[in-house]
């Protein structure tokens, strides 16, 4: 039994709240937790019965028929409030009857008989969403009820092992860890949805690995599609694609599976989240698809303008949904794209609905349990509220510079090996890519960010394709020669970032002599 949702509503149980309120899609599920909670003495001292009410169904007692006459809503309204015995009243998908004033008057009445009657009962309203009318605003208690934790997640799974390998259908490639991840893959997902997770693994290769993730993962995805507030990214890029940044990457190396429960044997919290700042085009985004592929979790991509768009009033109610479903996808990282231009307006402006949509975003960065990795950029991070900056919010802020003399080689190594996996840009003879061509590539694009080098490659590649012919080194060389860098056009800017930067963040290359010399 979940020991939280037991306690809470044991508690509420006990102290006769009269309407509870549970937003759940897991109506057995939640049934049959309440009904071992209303039915255990040691928990609420006196056992009470528990009914459920669906329109389709009627009103129906523990373990019997419905009674007659009791599909319409105020029937059943009505002969729960009759009813004189210890009970719990489950009524589920009550809330299209809202509109009816009838059914909410009778709601009232029945919320002020059970706080006066002589045996205790409570009705539950249960449903997928949490409409109340203003009316019952006072009335009702919302209490969670929390979707499956790790053991009930690691209880199926193995049950479902265990069914699939007895009949010789399927072989397990997995070691301890390896189903301790597979289980924490579904965390977010209600029983039946993970239930249907596994089975496609199971049924996707006769053999159980970590490929079997993606499945898990497609099931994620279909959560994420029907939200319309967040975007599911494909990370098909890996941390080697990143050209240097190592003490950025090595952070997140060592965070890798941080989420388990062997890390939590050493008294490790989830990791909470990174803030990549620094000059345009060095890689930040990279890095933030590089670290979902690293860790093998989902990256979710988070446009804050969906937040605001919609009706008058609907941006708290998203930033809500947005949230809620971050963690149905947990562990995962949630990459925040330029995260200053979302919150511009969080000083106000527009009637603070800015102020409080960042409020709560802050506040569930600070609070929140689940495994749900921010990894937010920003170009510009002298904009950004103090209150992001924080301890608490991000475990770290990095900076990333312009690329050193290192750095540079090693970008213009990805980017022309990219190249030269395709025949006709590396011809019969490919693009000799030795140490001193990359030196000499490195030493003409001082102060380029890594954005330019791989422009400086396209373009090349544009001059050999014009002329149907492989790719040479003084294409490479004509190509850098055509572009003027950031680091001249925005040469003030980027100098108010270095300033910003040296005794507020971490350099994401380990080098703290920020453009003090030549890199």
């Amino acid at each position: 039994m979940d020991r939280p949702f037991a306690e809470t509503f044991a508690q509420l149980l006990k102290a006769q709240f009269p309407l509870l309120h549970l937003e759940t899609y897991e109506e057995q599920r939640a049934l049959h937790r309440i009904g071992a909670v209303a039915g255990h003495p040691d928990l609420v001292r006196i056992p009470r019965a528990v009914w459920s009410w669906t329109l389709t169904g009627g009103l129906v007692p523990p373990g019997g028929e419905a009674r007659p006459g009791t599909q319409r809503a105020t029937d059943a309204l009505r002969a729960v409030q009759r009813l004189e015995e210890p009970a719990v009243f489950v009524f589920q998908d009550l809330h299209p009857h809202f509109q009816d004033a009838e059914v909410v008057r009778l709601l009232r009445d029945i919320a002020e008989a059970f706080r006066t009657g002589r045996h205790p009962r409570t009705l539950v309203l249960m449903s997928p969403t949490a409409q109340l009318p203003t009316e019952l605003a006072k009335d009702v208690t919302m209490v969670d009820f929390p979707l499956p934790g790790p053991d009930e997640r690691r209880s199926l799974l193995d049950a479902m092992i265990r069914s699939n390998t007895a009949n010789g259908r399927l072989r397990v490639g997995l070691d301890a860890s390896g189903l301790e991840r597979f289980a924490a893959a579904a965390a977010g997902l209600t029983v039946r949805e993970a239930e249907d997770a596994f089975a496609r693994a199971m049924v996707n290769s006769p053999v159980l690995d970590l490929a079997g993730l993606d499945v898990v993962h497609e099931v994620k995805r279909q959560i994420v599609r029907k939200s319309g507030l967040l975007d599911f990214v494909s990370a098909d890029v890996v941390l080697d694609d990143v050209g240097g940044l190592e003490k950025l990457k090595s952070w997140l190396v060592k965070r890798n599976g941080s989420w388990l429960a062997d890390a939590a044997d050493y008294g490790l919290p989830a990791p909470r989240g990174v803030l990549i700042t620094g000059v345009p085009g060095c890689g930040k985004s990279l890095t933030a698809k590089a670290m979902a592929a690293a860790w093998n979790v989902p990256l979710l991509r988070f446009d804050i303008g969906k937040v605001f768009s919609g009706l008058v009033g609907s941006s708290e109610h998203n930033m809500r949904t947005t949230l809620r479903v971050a963690e149905a996808m947990a562990p995962c990282v949630l990459w925040i794209d330029e995260i200053e231009k979302g919150f511009a307006g969080a000083s106000g402006g527009d009637s603070g609905t800015s102020t409080r949509v960042f409020g709560t975003f802050l506040t569930w960065m600070q609070e929140k349990r689940l495994p749900v990795f921010v990894a937010a950029t920003a170009n510009d991070s002298q904009v950004l509220p103090a209150e992001v900056l924080r301890k608490g919010r991000f475990d770290e802020t990095f900076f990333v510079d312009l690329p050193s003399r290192t750095e540079r080689i090693a970008v213009w190594r990805v980017h022309l090996r990219r190249a030269m996996r395709h025949p006709r840009a590396a011809g019969s003879l490919q693009l000799a890519i030795g140490d001193d061509m990359l030196t000499e590539l490195a030493g003409l694009t001082d102060g380029y960010t890594g954005a330019e080098i791989e422009q400086a490659v396209v373009s090349a590649l544009f001059d050999a394709y014009s002329e149907r012919r492989a790719l040479r080194r003084d294409d490479l060389v004509r190509a850098v020669m055509s572009i003027v860098p950031l680091s001249v056009t925005q040469a003030e800017r980027i100098s108010a970032l270095r300033d910003w930067a040296r005794v507020r963040a971490v350099s994401a290359s380990g080098d703290e002599n920020w453009g003090l010399t030549e890199r």
